[in-house]
């Protein structure tokens, strides 16, 4: 099947599949799911699908394969999560780490990221220009001007400016 032949028997069947499985499985996001992804692994086997003669058979069978593959992960999901319990009830953020968050979000990518294995992962310079191919002194860099940009975004409102200053 060339490209062209497979573009259009894409667009000859994937609605009429698509509704297929979605009476299958009763769920239309699913089925969308599924079908796009059996058309993405056709589309790496279009010339073994030429040759079956049943290019939508085909891809039918794979998508409700691909859906019963995602029941069974589900599934097992759903056990595990039965067998250990119901998770710990986790507090939710407190607004020292929502003002922190927010103020590292401001930051440029890489300062954000250096600062936070440095702080949050606790790795070292030489370990965090190990994992992110950049020089120690640019990590340094990163951290001066990092904390520098941090220090002036989360001022304690409390603190009330000295007079005159």
């Amino acid at each position: 099947m060339t490209v062209e032949e497979f573009e259009d028997f894409y667009a000859q069947t994937v609605a009429r599949l698509t509704g297929q499985l979605y009476v299958m499985l009763g769920d239309q996001h699913e089925a969308q799911d599924v079908v796009q992804e059996a058309f993405v692994r056709g589309w790496n086997r279009r010339r073994q699908l030429d040759r079956s003669g049943q290019p939508e058979a085909w891809i039918r069978t794979v998508a409700w394969r691909l859906a019963v593959s995602r029941w069974r992960v589900r599934r097992r999901a759903a056990d595990a999560w039965q067998r250990s319990g119901a998770p710990p009830h986790v507090e939710g953020p407190g607004p020292e780490s929502v003002a922190l968050v927010d103020a590292l979000r401001q930051l440029p990518a890489k300062q954000r990221r250096t600062m936070t294995l440095h702080y949050v992962c606790d790795l070292t310079v030489e370990q965090i220009a190990a994992e992110t191919g950049l020089s120690a002194s640019t990590v340094k860099t990163h951290l001066v001007r990092g904390r520098t940009a941090l220090s002036l975004r989360l001022q304690d409102p409390r603190i009330e400016e000295a007079p005159g200053a």
